[in-house]
């Protein structure tokens, strides 16, 4: 019985570590790559609700990345929507852009 246990507890620890994501690192990422288009900081996140966070950041943020790579205006961020940064921390970028939408009832702290 401890055996199956500590196996249990150890497949558990190694699947929420590995799985989750981190909101500050999604802040970061935001900080770094989205000011250069979005210069009104943090406020752009809360423009949108969680429900539409959630759908552009679907797959990996293959919408997010069309739609950026789509516009004209936000041409100094193709490198970045092009590049394998951007789809290793998506869930990051994700977690953040949902924790502090319209509708979250979140404020950002300090950059």
């Amino acid at each position: 019985m401890t055996r199956v246990l500590v196996i249990f507890l150890s497949l558990t620890f190694l699947t929420l570590t590995t799985s989750s994501a981190a909101i500050y690192k999604g802040q970061k990422v935001f900080v770094k790559e989205c000011l250069k288009c979005h210069d009104s900081g943090q406020a752009f996140v809360a423009e949108y609700k969680m429900k539409q966070w959630k759908k552009w950041m679907n797959k990996k943020g293959k919408l997010l990345a069309k739609i950026h790579l789509d516009s004209k205006k936000a041409k100094k961020s193709h490198k970045y929507f092009q590049s394998s940064k951007f789809t290793k921390k998506t869930k990051h970028l994700k977690q953040f852009l949902v924790e502090y939408a319209k509708d979250s009832g979140n404020v950002p702290a300090c950059n």
